[in-house]
């Protein structure tokens, strides 16, 4: 069984760790400089790597990953038994609010939020 990782560019790598781990109500596996990962299941994880980090080995060929915050690129869509409580475990963590739990037209209820960073965190329910 192959693990799939999914790395986030953070600007501050404790705070990003510090916000996560409130939000997934759990402490990272792993949490060194350059590199924080959380389970989140068997076999995916979530990374967060500091942007001037990763920028040393994509730059010049790619921009730096500061250049593009606050612009939305992808978003983060996690399933949960109780979208309105996750929604709000973020909002107490620091995120902000982008769009309130509702029933979206593809079946789920959904609620929006960005992250320190603002990556788009989106707390489903079927």
């Amino acid at each position: 069984m192959q693990t799939v990782e999914f790395i986030l560019y953070v600007k501050d790598q404790q705070r990003s760790c510090d916000f996560y781990a409130a939000v997934l109500q759990q402490e990272p596996e792993l949490h060194v400089p350059g590199m924080t990962e959380f389970r989140l299941s068997n076999t995916c994880k979530l990374g967060l790597m500091p942007e001037n980090g990763i920028a040393r080995i994509i730059t010049p060929a790619m921009p730096h990953p500061a250049q593009g915050n606050g612009i939305p690129r992808c978003e983060l869509y996690l399933l949960t038994s109780d979208a309105e409580e996750a929604l709000t475990k973020c909002l107490n963590a620091g995120a902000s609010l982008i769009s309130a739990v509702q029933a979206r037209d593809w079946g789920h209820k959904v609620g929006y939020c960005s992250d320190p960073d603002g990556h788009i965190l989106a707390w489903a329910e079927e």
